[in-house]
C-alpha cells in the first residue's frame, strides 16, 4: 500500500493518542462516578442481606462465580461469572469496590494503563452480573466501551506511561489499526441498531409520537423533559423524526473521505448536544455523560495542533528543566511534571552536563528551572513558576505564590530534598518502560474476529426481535431476509459462538426507548402494618401514606440512584415476578433490625398504581394494582 492511501486510511480510520488520553481519563471519571452510586446501596443490592441473595441468581454456581449451565427460573444467563458472587457479606463486598476505585485512579492517571483498563472491564462485569436487575442502558455502553478500551494504546499521552517511556523512538501522533475501527464500529452500532430497533414501532415511524410517549415516562422525565411536553404535538414530532434520522445518519459523518477532520468535528459536537439534551430531558444516570466523552475520542489530530500551536507561546517555548542526573526520584519527578502540567517538548537535560547550572543546582540544593530570558528558579518558587506556564493548572499560580502557600511549600521541598532517598521509596513502584502501539498482525486479527462477533449479536438480536414482534413470522407466513438470518444465526455451531459473547458480555442490545417508549408507568405503594396496629409507609419511613402521583422531586428522593430507580421500574417487568418476594424480604429485615419488638412488621401490602401513557388528547387512566400481599 502506497503513503498515500495509507495516509487515507490512518486519516478516516485513526485515532489521536490525546483524544484516547481524553477519553481515558474521562472514561476512569465515569467508572469511578458509577462505583460511588452503587456503593450507596451497596448492601442492599449486592449482599445476601439485600433485595437479590446469591442463591436466587443460580442454584448452581461453578466454582462459586460463573453460571456453568441453563437452570429454570434462573436471572443468571450460562457463563455469565462475577467476582461478587464468590461471597455475599458486606465486608468482601467493600472490600472489591475499594479495588475497584483504586484501580480506577491507575486508569485515571494511566499507570500500567492496559492492565488497569482490562481489571476495570472485568470488575465493571462483575457488579453489573451480579445483580442484573439494575442494568440499563448506560450499563451496556459502559461495558461495551471498556471491551474495545482493553486493545486501545489509552496510556501513551497525559500519563504516568508516557511520562516514563523509555522508547527512544517517538509516538506517532495518530494510530490506525483494527481496534481503532472496531472502537469506532462499536459506536456507530449504539445509535444505528437501536434506529433499527426504533423503525419497528409505528410510534417512531410513521406516526412520530415517541418523543411525547418517552417525555411521559416519569420514572426517568425531568423538570425540563415535562416543560417541553407543553410544546405543539407537531414540534415533538418533528423531534422525533429529528432523533430517528441522525441516530441513521449521524454516526457515518465520522468516515466521510474528504474534508474528513471537519466532518467528524461536525458530529462530535451535534452528538455531544445531543446527549446534553437527553440529560436535560431523562434522569439517565452516567449514559449521556459516558455518550459525550465516547465522541471525545474521536477528536482530530488537526485539532489538537491548533490548539498547541496557539498555545505554544514564547515563555513556554523557552522553558528549560534541569535535574539530577544520579537521583532517579528527580528524574521521575520532572518527567511527571513536564506531562502532567502537559507542556510537552519541555527539555529536561542533565544539570551535570552543564557547569553553571550545576553550580547553582550544589548551592541551592534545588533542581534548576530557566525561563525563555534566561532567569532562574529554585525549589518551590520554581514550581510555582512552571504551573503558571500550565494550559490547564495556570490559574493555580495565584495560590502557589500566597506567602503562607510559598512559605510551607519552600520547606516541605527542602525537607524532600533532603531526603530524596527516603522520597525515592515512594517512586520505586514507577519504573520507566518502553511505549510501543500494538499493530501486529495476530492483534489485529483478534480484534476483527471479536468485531465480527459484535457484528453477528447485533444482527442476531435484530433478527430475534423483529420475529418475535411479528405474527406472520411465528407462523411462518412471511419468509425473508430476516427469517433466514435467523436460522442461520441459531444454528449449533452459533450457539458455540455464543459463549464467547456470554463471557466477555459482548452480548449487546441498543433498546433504550426502543422499539417503542414505555408506556406502562405508574408508582408503588407499600404499606406495612405494625403488630401495634399502626400502618406505615414503607417506601419512605418519615412520611405518611400517600396514594397520589408523587412529583418528580419525590421521585428523585425515592430513586436515591439511577440503579434504584431501573430496579423499582424492572419489579413492574416480566422479572418483577422473581424479584418480588426477596425484595419483600428485605424491606421486612430492614424495618425489623430498626424498630422494638412492638413495632415489627405483621404484615405487608404492595401497590402499583399504573398509569399507562395514551395517547395525544386523551385522559390518562388510574389502575391500582395489588402486586403482593405477605403475611408473617
Amino acid at each position: 500500500m502506497n503513503q498515500e492511501k495509507l495516509s487515507k486510511l490512518t486519516n478516516i480510520f485513526g485515532l489521536d493518542l490525546r483524544s484516547l488520553a481524553i477519553f481515558r481519563i474521562g472514561l476512569a471519571l465515569v467508572v469511578m462516578a458509577d462505583l460511588f452510586s452503587r456503593f450507596r446501596s451497596v448492601s442492599a443490592h449486592y449482599t445476601d442481606q439485600g433485595v437479590l441473595p446469591r442463591q436466587v441468581l443460580h442454584p448452581n454456581l461453578f466454582a462459586s462465580f460463573i453460571a456453568f449451565k441453563s437452570a429454570n427460573n434462573s436471572l443468571l444467563h450460562p457463563w455469565y461469572w462475577s467476582f461478587n458472587l464468590l461471597n455475599g457479606s458486606l465486608l468482601f463486598q467493600v472490600f472489591l469496590f475499594i479495588i475497584a476505585f483504586i484501580i480506577c485512579l491507575f486508569l485515571l492517571v494511566g499507570y500500567r494503563t492496559r492492565l488497569a483498563v482490562i481489571a476495570v472491564w472485568a470488575l465493571n462485569i462483575s457488579l453489573q452480573n451480579r445483580n442484573p436487575a439494575l442494568i440499563f442502558a448506560g450499563d451496556d455502553v459502559l461495558r461495551a466501551m471498556l471491551f474495545w478500551s482493553m486493545f486501545l494504546p489509552l496510556g501513551c499521552a497525559y500519563s504516568i506511561d508516557s511520562a516514563l517511556n523509555s522508547n527512544p523512538k517517538p509516538l506517532p501522533k495518530r494510530v490506525m489499526n483494527a481496534a481503532t475501527v472496531a472502537f469506532m464500529v462499536q459506536l456507530i452500532f449504539i445509535y444505528t441498531w437501536s434506529a433499527a430497533y426504533k423503525t419497528k414501532s409505528e410510534l417512531w415511524w410513521p406516526n412520530g409520537d415517541a418523543v411525547y410517549y418517552s417525555l411521559h415516562f416519569d420514572q426517568y422525565a425531568t423538570e425540563f423533559g415535562h416543560f417541553l411536553l407543553g410544546f405543539p404535538i407537531p414540534i415533538l414530532q418533528i423531534l422525533t423524526f429529528g432523533a430517528l434520522i441522525f441516530e441513521w445518519i449521524g454516526p457515518f459523518l465520522i468516515f466521510i473521505p474528504f474534508r474528513t477532520s471537519f466532518f467528524r468535528c461536525v458530529a462530535i459536537i451535534s452528538f455531544i448536544l445531543l446527549h446534553i439534551g437527553f440529560e436535560l430531558c431523562f434522569a439517565i444516570g452516567v449514559l449521556s455523560y459516558l455518550s459525550i466523552i465516547n465522541w471525545l475520542a474521536l477528536l482530530p489530530t488537526e485539532v489538537w495542533d491548533q490548539a498547541q500551536e496557539k498555545i505554544n507561546i514564547q515563555s513556554r517555548k523557552g522553558l528549560t528543566i534541569y535535574y539530577d542526573k544520579d537521583c532517579g526520584f528527580c528524574k521521575k519527578v520532572v518527567h511527571g511534571i513536564r506531562t502532567l502540567l502537559i507542556l510537552p517538548g519541555t527539555p529536561l537535560l542533565m544539570a551535570q552536563d552543564h557547569q553553571s547550572i550545576y553550580e547553582d543546582m550544589l548551592e541551592k540544593n534545588s533542581w534548576v528551572v530557566v525561563d525563555w530570558q534566561d532567569n532562574r528558579h529554585y525549589k518551590f518558587e520554581a514550581i510555582a513558576y512552571v504551573v503558571s506556564l500550565s494550559p490547564i493548572l495556570s490559574f493555580l499560580q495565584p495560590l502557589l505564590r500566597w506567602k503562607p502557600v510559598m512559605k510551607g511549600g519552600t520547606k516541605f521541598y527542602e525537607m524532600i530534598a533532603s531526603n530524596r532517598k527516603v522520597a525515592g521509596n515512594f517512586t520505586k513502584p514507577f519504573k520507566f518502560r518502553p511505549l510501543s502501539i500494538n499493530s501486529s498482525l495476530p492483534f489485529n486479527l483478534t480484534v476483527l474476529v471479536l468485531l465480527l462477533l459484535t457484528t453477528m449479536w447485533n444482527l442476531k438480536g435484530f433478527v430475534d426481535q423483529t420475529v418475535a414482534r411479528n405474527k406472520e413470522y411465528r407462523d411462518n407466513n412471511k419468509k425473508d431476509w430476516i427469517l433466514f438470518t435467523r436460522n442461520f444465526l441459531s444454528r449449533r455451531t452459533f450457539q458455540y459462538i455464543d459463549i464467547i459473547g456470554y463471557l466477555t458480555r459482548l452480548d449487546q442490545s441498543w433498546s433504550i426507548f426502543a422499539p417503542a417508549p414505555p408506556r406502562d408507568d405508574g408508582w408503588h405503594v407499600i404499606i406495612g402494618t405494625l403488630k401495634n396496629g399502626k400502618t406505615v409507609n414503607l417506601l419512605d419511613k418519615n412520611s405518611p401514606l400517600r396514594w397520589e402521583k408523587p412529583t418528580l422531586r419525590q421521585r428523585r428522593q425515592l430513586y436515591q440512584t439511577i440503579q434504584w430507580r431501573v430496579y423499582y421500574i424492572n419489579l413492574n417487568r416480566a422479572i418483577g415476578q422473581k424479584l418480588y418476594p426477596y425484595f419483600v424480604d428485605y424491606l421486612i429485615r430492614e424495618w425489623n433490625s430498626q424498630h422494638s419488638p412492638d413495632q415489627q412488621l405483621e404484615s405487608l401490602e404492595i401497590y402499583f398504581i399504573e398509569e399507562r401513557t395514551v395517547p395525544p388528547g386523551q385522559q390518562q387512566p388510574l389502575n391500582k394494582k395489588k402486586v403482593w400481599p405477605k403475611s408473617l
